[in-house]
Formats: C-alpha cells, structure tokens, sequence
C-alpha cells in the first residue's frame, strides 16, 4: 500500500500544481468508475462491443471498492486513478478531458517512488498507451497474444528501468 508520507504528497514539475495524489475512498467509486468508462472510450476503440460490456460488468464489480491511488485536483475531485498489487500496475486511467496534463506521468512516478522496478501489462493495440510507458522508461519483457482473461487483446509486458 502507499506509505503515510506518500499519501498526500505533492508531486513533481510536471504535473499540475494543485494536483494532490491521495488514496481512494469508498465515496471515490462512482467517480472512478466514470473515468474507468470515460478512459475506455477514448483510448480502447479496438475492444468489440460485447467485450467492452462484459469487462464493463467486471470492472463495476471490484473497482469502486478497490485500493486505488488517485490524483485530484483541488477541489478533491479524481482525475486520474492507478492500482498497484504488489509492484504490479494493474490499472492506469485518466479523465481523458485531463489527457496531456501530467496526471498519468505524476501518478506513474509516485509508483515508482514505492516500487521503482514496477511492471505492467499494456494492450497492444492502445499505441498511446504503449509510447507512454515507453517514455516514462518501461522497457517491453515480453508479450501475450491474449488479456489476462483470455480474450483476443494482446499485451505488451514491461518493467521499469532503473
């Protein structure tokens, strides 16, 4: 989990001024759930229809109560929200109306600052995604034809570089 110290941390020069990155609260769920969706539609057009309804349905289930670690503004609104299992990064997503503002970079860094050899697992067919990683120094270990629930959606496995 985060470290006290962390919790309320202000992050770096690149990211907004006011973000703050907090943990997530059980009043978090709807909001987080939201940018889940919002997040999807703006970055995972090659999912099919059904796909995106079934993960949907799994998704709703576990993330509003999932440990998070969330960037908000200063109205302690969430912006953006990441998961990490034990050096694991199991979920990155941005509001997209805050895409190119710093918040994933802030809370990939904060990752890292607890975890500096973190992985993660990235889509293949989400470029964007797979460029930014690359550009916050994940270098690619492998490669999966199908998603952690074996579905037709490759992943691109990485680690940090330290």
């Amino acid at each position: 989990m985060i470290p006290d110290g962390l919790r309320e941390a202000r992050l770096n020069r690149d990211a907004p001024a006011a973000l703050r990155i907090r943990s997530s609260h059980p009043t978090d769920g709807d909001r987080v759930l939201q940018i889940w969706r919002d997040a999807v539609d703006a970055t995972h057009h090659f999912l099919s229809v059904e796909d995106r309804i079934a993960i949907g349905e799994e998704v709703g289930g576990f993330l509003p109560q999932a440990p998070l670690i969330l960037a908000v503004d200063p109205t302690d609104r969430p912006l953006g929200f990441m998961l990490i299992d034990r050096g694991h990064m199991e979920a990155l997503f941005v509001d997209p109306v805050a895409f190119g503002q710093g918040i994933g970079a802030a809370l990939v860094r904060h990752g890292l600052a607890r975890y500096p050899s973190m992985t993660t697992d990235v889509n293949e067919q989400n470029e964007r995604a797979v460029g930014f990683y690359e550009r916050m120094g994940f270098v690619r270990t492998g490669h999966s034809p199908r998603d952690g629930q074996g579905r037709p959606y490759p992943l691109i496995h990485l680690a940090h570089r330290r």
